[in-house]
């Protein structure tokens, strides 16, 4: 279980996305984009899904959320939208798996939930909604040391433990 996963994080266009992403946030005061926070965002969606019941399979969940924010090199450097390019590259990842890896309508959630994790709208699918209500779960706003001087508006903000 999980390899999909791995072949994801291990595979060479991530890699190097990654790696230039790492680069660009060295010494950010501000909210991150590494492991961590890729991490606690599959973490929170999968206790979501079960919670919710919804079935969503435990790799897609976590290959979303590896995906979702890799572009947002590109944001820093050429202002491209990072959900954009984040589907971009997964897309383009995707094309490299092995077929068996997820199938096509798995990837065509995940490309739409990495492309809608940013905003609320009516109409969302349920990877889209885990992926947009993990993303603003993971950040711990109420515990940081820079949410003064952080230009998230309050709604955006998570100033409390959501249970």
């Amino acid at each position: 279980m999980g390899k999909e996963v791995e072949m994801i994080r291990k595979h060479p266009l991530y890699v190097a996305y990654y790696e230039k992403l790492k680069q660009a946030e060295h010494g950010r005061k501000f909210c991150c984009h590494q492991m961590e926070h890729l991490l606690a965002v599959a973490r929170i969606a999968y206790i979501l899904n079960l919670e919710r019941n919804l079935g969503i399979r435990k790799e897609v969940i976590y290959a979303a959320a590896l995906l979702h924010d890799i572009g947002k090199y590109e944001q820093y450097t050429d202002g491209v939208p990072h959900e954009e390019a984040s589907a971009r590259i997964a897309e383009q990842i995707f094309a490299e798996l092995p077929g068996e890896a997820f199938s096509g309508e798995e990837k065509r959630q995940m490309i739409r939930a990495i492309r809608g994790h940013r905003r609320e709208r009516e109409g969302m699918e349920p990877l889209e909604e885990l992926l947009y209500v993990s993303d603003k779960r993971s950040r711990n706003c109420f515990a940081c040391e820079s949410e003064a001087a952080c230009n998230w508006s309050p709604e955006k903000k998570n100033c409390s433990i959501v249970l």
